[in-house]
């Protein structure tokens, strides 16, 4: 087994493991940061709407030896705008991108762009885009991002439990506000691809948060029938249990998004996909953290309030410490089946000490005070399994 499988086996066992959820206050506080600055960068920076959302030109040229700058400088002083200048390959074609312009506008920049690079302006291909359209997607992005909300937390609700579901919502929440701070403080446009990279962000951290969620109900399940973990100690063991395969699935989602964004957009000039990987490498880092150190710290925080949780809590907390009063530690000289006795006789089910007397014939006469009494063999009372299974059904 290798050195990863064998850690994610101790960590599956309880072997060993990270206090996730006895450090919550820790995580809540480093996002609750982020998300400070995330609102600071929106309400000082605000974003960076690309020209499908503001409305604006996009002039493509063919294959020329201006660069950027002086093709930004041109094209900034022509529209009295700022400009977004990209290289579409290695033969110096660039996509010149002003936001704001009307028609007039659009065609003095081209005539500008056009003389700087020495061809005809028929030859320059320009694109005049109206912000009507741009509000149009941006509100059928808000009414798909609500709709996909509102289903989220009823299929989890139904398929876990409210808690959960309420749990996952504030992990997504999360994850949206991170990356939108992220755009808003560095300055990223945000483009249509952004738009299409957040909404496909949202199905992955659900995804990530719900097979964590299935491992702490499949934990959790019989947890008022023992005596050994509060809640909130079977919830991190079931965090650690899923510990490796969220990260080995985190890996395994940013490396190809990773390569797409620092080499296909870095070094090839991805445009549209440039913008979809920037917004999905920060969305799956941002959820990947959401899943590991908020979701699950948030459902056992809210189980904690429910009164049945808490009583078995203090349930738990009292026998540990009686156990330590004794000598013991919290896990030692624990025995498993004494406690099991117990419960069994908390429901009312017979347990060893609820055994039925003996009959009267089985029980040693009653010697009067003086009287000598031959002790002989000890009659046991006939045993009730006695005889079950076999081919005549009688006793022997």
């Amino acid at each position: 087994m290798s050195r990863l499988g064998d850690l994610g086996a101790k960590l599956y066992r309880g072997e060993i493991g990270v206090d996730f959820v006895a450090k919550r206050k820790i995580w809540y506080a480093v996002s609750i940061l982020i998300t400070i600055l995330a609102f600071a960068g929106l309400g000082i920076r605000g974003l960076h709407m690309g020209v499908e959302f503001e409305g604006g030109a996009v002039f493509t040229t063919s294959a020329t030896d201006v660069s950027v700058e002086k093709a930004r400088e041109v094209a900034e002083e022509a529209s009295d705008s700022p400009a977004l200048v990209q290289t579409l390959g290695d033969d110096g074609s660039m996509r010149i991108q002003v936001s704001g312009l009307d028609t007039e506008q659009s065609n003095v920049t081209r005539a500008a762009l056009a003389d700087e690079l020495g061809v005809e302006t028929e030859d320059l291909n320009a694109e005049l885009i109206g912000p009507s359209w741009g509000s149009q997607i941006a509100n059928q992005a808000w009414q798909g991002l609500a709709i996909f909300l509102v289903l989220v937390v009823i299929y989890l609700a139904i398929a876990f439990e409210w808690r959960m579901a309420l749990a996952a919502l504030i992990a997504l929440i999360h994850d949206l506000t991170i990356t939108v701070g992220v755009y808003a403080v560095v300055g990223f446009e945000v483009t249509p691809g952004t738009v299409i990279g957040l909404l496909t962000i949202l199905g992955y951290s659900l995804y990530d948060t719900v097979v964590v969620f299935d491992g702490l109900k499949e934990t959790t399940k019989n947890f008022t029938k023992q005596t050994r973990f509060t809640y909130s100690e079977l919830a991190n063991r079931s965090l650690n249990g899923t510990l490796v395969r969220s990260i080995n699935t985190s890996v395994v989602a940013l490396l190809p998004v990773g390569a797409l964004l620092f080499i296909g957009g870095g070094l090839l000039g991805g445009g549209m996909l440039n913008d979809i990987a920037l917004s999905l490498f920060v969305g799956l880092t941002a959820g990947a953290y959401s899943s590991i150190m908020i979701a699950t710290p948030l459902v056992a925080d809210f189980k904690k309030r429910e009164p049945r949780i808490r009583a078995q809590d203090r349930k738990i907390l009292s026998r540990r410490a009686k156990r330590q009063e004794n000598g013991g530690g919290p896990d030692a000289d624990f025995d498993e089946d004494e406690d099991e006795v117990t419960d069994e006789a908390e429901d009312g089910t017979p347990g060893l000490e609820d055994d039925p007397e003996p009959e009267d014939e089985g029980r040693r006469p009653v010697a009067a005070a003086g009287a000598s009494v031959s002790r002989g063999p000890r009659r046991q009372p006939a045993s009730r399994g006695r005889g079950r299974g076999r081919p005549s059904g009688k006793r022997r």
